[in-house]
């Protein structure tokens, strides 16, 4: 009989620690890798939608998908936004009679963070989560592989329409939450809270600036931009069969809407250093 191999002795505490130190270090390298990956894999297809076979009808299919088919539920959500942001601030200014700033506070902010980011948030959950399941699904299936094999880009006909898509019709949406989220701040003023039309509408033409307005649109635009980007990033490098892109279509949605909530920041802090009196 042969001797027992001898067990190997675990690894020291010292040995562990400088594991554990390596990782934490390449954290940001690893992160930098992945941002740069993102905008290279974007810009490429952006770069490329120019190009012959333009694919109208394509564009307006995700168009269609992205605008229309969202249109719902941020109508829906941006109504009892506004009605419960009416209600919350009347609490407040009823204490100093001057419930009068209402509609304006409620306006400030819903252009200003509540539309843009609240309905970045739900079109990442519905839209975000779709393109990179349906993505995933064809890359999993070797469909994507099949249409290289017919010569045919990928990045021009599935990733070029998505994100371009997605940057367009978000300001769109983002507009219609502001629309709809001062209709039902205004049904909740005049039923239940007893403020009148001119006292509504009043603070609002003298609150709001055109630059309030622009910068809800860049929001709303830099955010469609970055869903469209990072779902169909991470669906159109998804591996691992069905699981693979569950966790692909999870990650898109937690990373999406993260990387908007600090966007919402950078975009805010810029905004003020350059309009500091009207954004």
């Amino acid at each position: 009989m042969s001797a027992a191999e001898p067990v190997p002795a675990p690894p020291s505490v010292a040995v562990l620690a400088a594991d554990w130190l390596v990782d934490t270090a390449l954290v940001p390298v690893r992160g930098l890798q992945a941002v740069g990956d993102l905008l290279i894999f974007t810009g490429t297809a952006v770069w490329r939608a120019p190009r012959r076979p333009l694919r109208v009808a394509v564009y307006l299919q995700q168009m269609e998908f992205v605008g229309v088919g969202s249109l719902g539920i941020i109508l829906l959500t941006g109504a009892f936004t506004g009605a419960v942001f009416a209600i919350q601030t009347s609490v407040a200014f009823s204490i100093f009679k001057a419930k009068s700033l209402i509609g304006g506070s409620v306006a400030l902010a819903l252009i200003l963070e509540l539309a843009p980011t609240m309905g970045a948030l739900m079109v990442a959950g519905r839209v975000g989560s779709a393109m990179t399941t349906e993505l995933g699904t064809m890359r999993v299936t070797e469909q994507i592989d099949a249409l290289e094999t017919m010569a045919v880009d990928p990045l021009h006909y599935l990733i070029a329409p998505r994100v371009i898509a997605c940057t367009l019709m978000m300001p769109l949406l983002t507009m219609s939450f502001n629309a709809i989220g001062l209709g039902g701040a205004y049904l909740v003023c005049r039923s239940l809270l007893g403020v009148d039309h001119a006292s509504f509408f009043s603070r609002i033409y003298e609150w709001i600036d055109p630059a309030d307005i622009a910068c809800s649109v860049v929001k709303g635009t830099a955010f469609g931009a970055i869903i469209g980007a990072i779902a169909a990033y991470k669906g159109f490098w998804a591996t691992g069969g069905s699981r693979g892109v569950g966790l692909a279509t999870t990650s898109t949605v937690v990373t999406s809407s993260v990387v908007v909530l600090i966007m919402d920041y950078v975009i805010t802090s810029v905004w003020m250093v350059i309009f500091p009196t009207g954004g």
